[in-house]
């Protein structure tokens, strides 16, 4: 038997996209015990999957101390893992893994020249380019799994595991007369949030062209700027305000009985491609919309971006332009206009009636 841990110390989504690594592992080594490392407030999007054992729960601030580190070496070394799987390559995970023990640990190299200290057994690079419809995220992870064998065919799709009772949960009962649209109103930061007068504009267009209610989704800190936006908007009484999900499980069971989501790109998104529920993202203009736009067929999963409108628009930034655009990409994103955008959502809406 193999003794497996796959480790992803970042954001929701991503934890969601690493799980492809423990279904395909399983799905050729039924037998194998496959550990899954990330941060806590991750766990949700993971629970019930039957492809991992055990989830390994990490505080993001709390890792970064020299003496949880070692901590947490000693409990990975403890454990006698076969193979380890770094999916983000970050600096406490590549040091767990060079400590690790591990037969064979697999991840990528930095792309600093002199950072590259023997962290894998198996050091690999991302691939250039994507060339699957899942996006390069999960092609990137689908290529560290192949470093320790043959997983063809490969299941590239994540999966969510919703048990009988957690479908049975009455979220959206009192909402049934109409369809519900779920609306990320902010994105997971402010360099993913759109300006609030664009969100507002399309929550009107929804509203007044299709009979729908709209479910405003945001983060629990983000509830005073999602409420600034509530009151931009001119249709309040198609919005629904009183039903909000604490926990990222509840999301997912609110995102599961409602019908569609239009969203900032984010975990959000992942989560409702992972539940098959049709999906229209709106990508930062500093987002790498090839990486991250996963099985987009431009009806059912659909998305818009800054560079598809204007492509030549970045061609004369410095690299240092590029990098501020990243921290406070804010007026790059007012260049993605209701006017660009609202034709898009109303194809993909009329696509998912």
């Amino acid at each position: 038997m193999k003794k497996v841990l796959i480790i992803q110390n970042k954001r929701i989504g991503d934890v969601l996209i690493a799980s492809v690594i423990a279904n395909n592992f399983k799905a050729k080594y039924p037998d194998s015990e496959i550990h899954l490392m990330a941060y806590d407030f991750t766990e949700g999007v993971v629970m019930n999957n039957p492809n991992i054992d055990r989830f390994i729960s990490l505080n993001e601030k709390e890792l970064k101390r020299l003496p949880v580190l070692i901590e947490t070496i000693q409990q990975v070394r403890a454990e006698k893992y076969d193979i380890i799987f770094d999916s983000y390559s970050k600096t406490q995970s590549r040091i767990i893994c060079k400590f690790s023990g591990a037969k064979m640990t697999i991840g990528n190299k930095s792309r600093k020249k002199l950072g590259n200290w023997g962290y894998y057994t198996h050091p690999t690079r991302p691939l250039k380019e994507g060339t699957h419809i899942c996006g390069k995220a999960i092609e990137d992870r689908i290529h560290l799994l192949q470093m320790a064998g043959n997983f063809e065919p490969v299941d590239y799709e994540p999966h969510i595991f919703l048990s009988e009772e957690e479908k049975k949960e009455d979220w959206l009962n009192k909402y049934s007369d109409k369809k519900v649209i779920v609306m990320g109103v902010l994105g997971s930061t402010p360099q993913k949030s759109m300006p609030y007068e664009y969100v507002a504009e399309m929550c009107d267009f929804i509203t007044e062209n299709y009979n729908v209610y709209i479910f405003f989704n945001y983060a629990p800190h983000q509830k005073e700027e999602a409420i600034k936006i509530y009151e931009m908007c001119k249709y309040k009484e198609n919005i629904i305000l009183d039903i909000y999900p604490k926990t990222i499980r509840d999301f997912i069971k609110v995102m599961y009985q409602a019908d569609a989501l239009v969203a900032n790109e984010g975990g959000t998104v992942h989560i409702a491609k992972a539940l098959g529920k049709p999906t229209f993202t709106i990508f930062s203009p500093y987002v790498n919309k090839a990486h991250w736009a996963s099985f987009e067929d431009g009806k059912f999963h659909k998305s818009v971006h800054l560079l598809e409108m204007k492509p030549n628009l970045f061609d004369s930034f410095t690299y240092d332009e590029r990098k501020k655009i990243e921290k406070d990409p804010h007026e790059l994103y007012k260049q993605l206009t209701p006017e660009m955008i609202l034709p898009e959502l109303d194809a993909f809406l009329k696509s998912n009636q």
